[in-house]
C-alpha cells in the first residue's frame, strides 16, 4: 500500500460490527470526523447518550482495525454521545442529558444564579491525570487577546524557572501552539493506545494542530471537541510534570466547560486586552469558572501599551489599566502587563517565543513574574479554594 486513504480506512471499518444492532459501524452511520494526515488517522465514532461507558470495547475495537493497516503509525478514534442523528437515533435520549451546560446555552450565556449544578463533582472529585501535580487554564472571554501567545510564554517561563511543563492546545477549531513552538511532524504512538506528546523547546505539547493540516476546517459539533479533549489529555503519554497549562479556546463553551467540569483544573488565568469591549467578555469568563467551582488565579492585561521602536514615545492603543481595575471590582488578583512589541508577535510567528529567544529582554521578564506568581499560587495551594464572592452592581 502506497499511501492510507479515506476508502481504507472506510473499508476496514466495515469489518467492525456493532452487536447491539448487528451491522457494522459504517452501515450504521456511526463514523464521523473522519482525518487522513499521512499515515495519522483520527474519526469520530457517534453513539446514543445511555451507551457511551459500554461502547468502549466498540471504539477500541474500530482503533485496533485501523492501526492494522500496512502504513498506519497512529490512530485517534474518539467515542462521543450524540442524541441526535444517525447512531442509534431510537435510543438517544433528551439532547441535555448528553450536552449538559449547567446553566449556559450553545452561545456561553449563562441562566439562573451562580451555584453548583446538581450532580456536577467538585475540583478535588474530579479525576486527576496520572503524573500531572497540578493543571491550569489560560483563558480569554474573546478572540484576538493575544491568550495563546501568554500561554506559550508562560508554559515556558515556568520551566526555565525548574519546573517540569507542558502545554494542551485546546483549541480544536484553531489550534496555534505548534506554529509558536516551531514544531513540525507527528505524533507516535509506541503502543498503539496512548500517543506520545511532541517536543517545542523542551516542552511536551499534544494539538489536534498535528493531527489535521494546517488549513484543514474541523467541522465537529459540541460532543465530538468534549471527546477529543479528553483523549488529548488522558490519551497521551505526558510523563511527570509539576504543570500542564491548558490554551483554552476563546469563549465559554464546549471545551471551557469540558476542562472546567471533567478535570480537577488548579486555577485559571484570564488574558484580556484592556479596552473595555474585551474586558466585557473577560468578565464572562472569570465568572464561568467560578460558576464551576474552578479558582481564578488573576487577570493579565495583555497589549497593555504601546512604545514606538524609533522614537520611543508610549501610546495606549487599547486604552490602559482596565484589567487591573476588573480585578479589583471581581475581586481576583492583577498579575501584571504585557507590552504590544514587534518583537513577541514575530517570535510567536517564528516558532521562537521570546522567553527562550530573548531571555534578557523586558518582555520575557514580564512573563518570567506573571508564571512566578501563578507557581507560588499554585504551590501554596491557592487553588484548592474557591474566589471571593462576586458583587455586581
Amino acid at each position: 500500500m502506497t499511501g492510507v486513504t479515506e476508502a481504507h480506512v472506510l473499508e476496514v471499518l466495515r469489518g467492525v460490527v456493532d452487536p447491539d444492532h448487528g451491522k457494522n459501524v459504517v452501515e450504521l452511520g456511526m463514523v464521523g470526523g473522519l482525518v487522513v494526515k499521512g499515515s495519522n488517522i483520527g474519526f469520530v465514532l457517534e453513539v446514543a447518550a445511555a451507551d457511551g461507558p459500554r461502547k468502549e470495547p466498540l471504539r477500541k475495537a474500530c482503533e485496533a482495525a485501523v492501526a492494522a493497516l500496512a502504513g498506519v503509525t497512529s490512530v485517534t478514534a474518539v467515542l462521543t454521545a450524540q442524541t441526535q442523528g444517525k447512531a442509534a437515533p431510537k435510543q438517544a435520549g433528551p439532547r441535555q442529558a448528553a450536552h449538559d451546560h449547567h446553566g449556559h446555552d450553545h452561545h456561553g450565556h449563562s441562566h439562573g444564579p451562580a451555584k453548583q449544578p446538581a450532580g456536577q463533582a467538585t475540583v478535588a472529585e474530579r479525576p486527576g491525570v496520572p503524573g500531572i501535580k497540578a493543571i491550569i487554564a489560560v483563558a480569554s472571554g474573546k478572540g484576538g487577546v493575544g491568550k495563546s501567545t501568554t500561554a506559550v510564554n508562560l508554559a515556558l517561563a515556568m520551566a526555565r524557572q525548574g519546573r517540569k511543563v507542558g502545554i494542551l492546545d485546546a483549541d480544536i477549531y484553531g489550534p496555534s501552539v505548534p506554529r509558536m513552538l516551531g514544531i513540525s511532524g507527528k505524533p507516535h504512538s509506541p503502543d498503539g493506545k496512548k500517543l506520545s506528546p511532541m517536543l517545542g523547546w523542551g516542552l511536551p505539547a499534544m494539538s489536534m494542530g498535528f493531527l489535521v493540516a494546517e488549513d484543514t476546517p474541523m467541522i465537529w459539533r459540541g460532543p465530538m471537541v468534549m471527546s477529543a479533549l479528553e483523549q488529548m489529555l488522558r490519551d497521551v503519554t505526558w510523563g511527570e510534570l509539576d504543570v500542564l497549562v491548558v490554551d483554552m479556546p476563546p469563549g465559554t463553551g464546549d471545551a471551557q466547560l469540558t476542562m472546567a467540569q471533567r478535570v480537577p483544573l488548579a486555577g485559571a488565568v484570564i488574558v484580556s486586552t484592556p479596552q473595555d469591549i474585551a474586558l466585557l467578555d473577560a468578565r464572562k469568563g472569570l465568572n464561568m469558572f467560578r460558576r464551576v467551582d474552578v479558582p481564578v488565579f488573576g487577570i493579565i492585561e495583555n497589549m497593555s501599551f504601546f512604545c514606538c521602536p524609533n522614537c520611543g514615545h508610549r501610546s495606549d492603543i487599547f486604552s490602559h489599566g482596565g484589567a487591573r481595575k476588573t480585578a479589583e471590582e471581581l475581586g481576583c488578583d492583577f498579575l501584571g502587563e504585557l507590552p504590544l512589541v514587534m518583537a513577541i508577535r514575530e517570535t510567536s510567528d517564528g516558532g521562537t517565543p521570546i522567553v527562550m529567544s530573548q531571555p534578557d529582554s523586558a518582555e520575557a521578564k514580564a512573563y518570567a513574574a506573571i508564571a512566578a506568581q501563578v507557581l507560588a499560587k499554585i504551590e501554596h495551594g491557592a487553588g484548592k479554594a474557591t474566589g471571593p464572592r462576586i458583587v455586581i452592581s
